[in-house]
């Protein structure tokens, strides 16, 4: 009866992967979940909740990203800096333009934990606009979605 016991994974026994996914004409959502899974380790044997098990991922050419339907013009994101009458909008389409990694960052961070566990899962995220990153030496496999 021994070998029923469930095994946790302690973070120090996780070997880390690197993943590379392009970004380019897939669908905001979708990519953002697939990432969230691989970042939380969801797609590992070993998969523990409450600990950091997952892997790193590099996403490329997040300025070609798609959003579908009307959310481009329809969505909107606000923020506000505290004072009475601050509240700033903007629509999605002109978030994509002006900060796209930002927007893919937002949408990944939305899927992961709202806790320590999902600050610390989102330092393993990195995210580039355009097609060039400088994690090569990393040699990440390509993550297909």
């Amino acid at each position: 009866m021994d070998n029923l016991k469930t095994k946790s994974v302690r973070p120090e026994d996780v070997e880390l992967e690197w993943w590379h996914v392009d970004a380019d004409g897939q669908v905001l959502g979708r990519l953002a979940a697939r990432v969230a899974a691989v970042l939380r380790g969801k797609h590992k044997p070993h998969f523990t909740p409450h600990t950091a098990s997952g892997d790193f991922v590099v996403i490329t050419n997040a300025d070609k990203i798609v959003l579908t339907g009307k959310k481009g013009i329809q969505k909107q994101r606000h923020s506000h800096s505290g004072y009475p009458g601050h509240l700033k909008s903007e629509n999605y389409e002109h978030f994509l333009e002006r900060a796209p990694e930002k927007l893919v960052a937002k949408a990944v961070r939305g899927m992961l934990p709202h806790s320590t566990l999902g600050k610390k899962l989102m330092t393993r995220l990195k995210v580039y606009a355009g097609p060039e990153h400088n994690h090569e030496a990393q040699n990440p496999k390509p993550l297909e979605l």
